[in-house]
């Protein structure tokens, strides 16, 4: 079973409050076709920019390069199906379906998330010609960042409900994945910074004698 995230129409809102340092959570990625350094690079700083008001950082790995020896207070795989690319198009192809998605079992929310970003790159390819081309790889990857920021959210909040608003919501617009910010609404950062994840990760940032979990991860 698995949450989707969507294409849609409505506008987003959010706010942002300063937290408690806490641990990283681990990030392993794993691409079907390897993005540019500069599509990485904006989607891993997005997902940081928007999580950071909830008091949750990253370290990011490769899942290939894993051996399951690592360590990790708390970690989450994701997957990106697709490729990762700037595809300006002069009209819509007609893409529908879930953007991205995160995995349940009986219920219960697991740490595994996947993106689509061919289909993403698709939804915005004609929104592309307004980009300057030197911007156009940075806007990919911030949208790409967005739609698995909400998968995250799904992910440490440990639900499948979504939000009204922001990036929890259900479904995002193309001026969603294109605007300058995007954020939480203050409903759903709540519930993240009072999340059973984040206590874990705080209590590893202040306590050194938090011992860290093995983060072989499961499939």
């Amino acid at each position: 079973m698995t949450l989707s995230l969507v294409l849609a129409v409505l506008p987003a809102s959010g706010q942002t409050k300063v937290v408690q340092p806490s641990a990283p959570v681990t990030v392993y990625t794993q691409f079907e076709h390897a993005p540019t350094e500069v599509v990485l690079e904006a989607l891993q700083n997005e997902v940081e920019t928007i999580m950071a008001p909830v008091g949750l950082n990253f370290e990011w790995r490769s899942l290939e390069t894993c051996t399951g020896r690592e360590f990790a207070v708390e970690l989450v795989v994701a997957t990106f199906k697709g490729a990762c690319e700037v595809i300006p198009s002069p009209e819509r192809t007609g893409a529908s379906g879930a953007l991205g998605w995160t995995h349940t079992s009986n219920g219960e929310v697991l740490p595994f998330t996947d993106v689509d970003c061919g289909r993403i790159s698709q939804l915005l390819g004609p929104s592309m010609f307004h980009v300057d081309p030197a911007d156009r790889e940075e806007t990919l990857g911030r949208a790409i960042g967005r739609v698995l920021a909400h998968e995250f959210y799904h992910v440490f909040a440990r639900t499948s409900h979504h939000g009204s608003w922001g990036v929890a919501k259900p479904y995002y617009s193309v001026s969603e994945l294109l605007a300058k910010e995007f954020n939480f609404e203050a409903r759903e950062s709540k519930l993240l910074r009072r999340s059973k994840v984040m206590t874990v990760l705080r209590q590893a940032a202040g306590d050194p004698r938090v011992t860290s979990f093995h983060a072989g991860s499961k499939h």
